[in-house]
């Protein structure tokens, strides 16, 4: 896969979880949906990560510190809201 086409399935990939995501917000608000959009905001994460930032070639830490602070505010977010 050419680079060109690579970074045009990234963003279309982006705009569909984008709208995924708006769709979910507006759905209600309750545990469920929640995940959904944090799940939505993780994988937008590791799409931009590998795909425009291009890390899937980089060392592996360097990867594993960006996709891990998606993963951290994640897990704070559905704390706060279990709590």
């Amino acid at each position: 896969m050419t680079a060109t086409k690579l970074l045009v399935t990234c963003w279309l990939g982006l705009v569909v979880l984008s709208v995924v995501t708006v769709l979910l917000g507006n759905s209600g608000s309750s545990l469920v949906l929640a995940i959904g959009v944090l799940t939505a905001a993780l994988v937008k994460a590791w799409i931009i990560t590998d795909g425009f930032m291009e890390l899937r070639h980089a060392p592996l830490a360097w990867r594993n510190l960006l996709l891990a602070w998606p993963l951290l505010m994640v897990a704070g977010i559905l704390l706060a809201k279990l709590l």
